[in-house]
């Protein structure tokens, strides 16, 4: 087994003068021996690139509602998952295809910006299942 460790930071400007806000996200994945060095390649790009995103996606969320006179506080509570929670068998058969594509469950908390896959909604498990069942 081979442990993959992608990290990704970001600093922007904040509301001050010589001020700044650092925006950081970090996963361990383990892999599986074997894998030849395009696949290996193709891993650490995809778990990088999952990171990178996911702290753009963080910036990106909240700088809309803060623009619209929110605090950070509403805006974050606008980034937790909307809507019916996935059920958990709902859950059991995304992991199992995940599992199929070399995907970790915190790969996919990650992308969707929950804690762990049991917060995913309804919707977004659907949507993963349908993507991943037609490739």
């Amino acid at each position: 087994m081979l442990k993959l460790n992608a990290s990704y930071s970001k600093k922007v400007p904040a509301d001050g003068e010589y001020t700044s806000q650092s925006y950081h996200a970090s996963i361990e994945v383990e892999l599986p021996d074997g894998l030849s060095a395009e696949q290996l390649n193709g891993k650490i790009h995809e778990t990088f690139e999952m990171v990178r995103n996911s702290v753009e996606a963080e910036l990106h969320s909240k700088s809309p509602a803060v623009q619209e006179g929110n605090t950070t506080e509403t805006a974050s509570k606008s980034s937790q998952q909307p809507g019916t929670p996935a059920s958990p068998k709902q859950i059991s058969y995304l992991l199992t295809l995940a599992s199929r594509r070399g995907i970790t469950p915190q790969q996919i908390a990650l992308q969707h910006n929950v804690s762990n896959v049991d917060q995913l909604s309804k919707k977004q498990c659907s949507a993963l299942i349908e993507q991943w069942k037609a490739a």
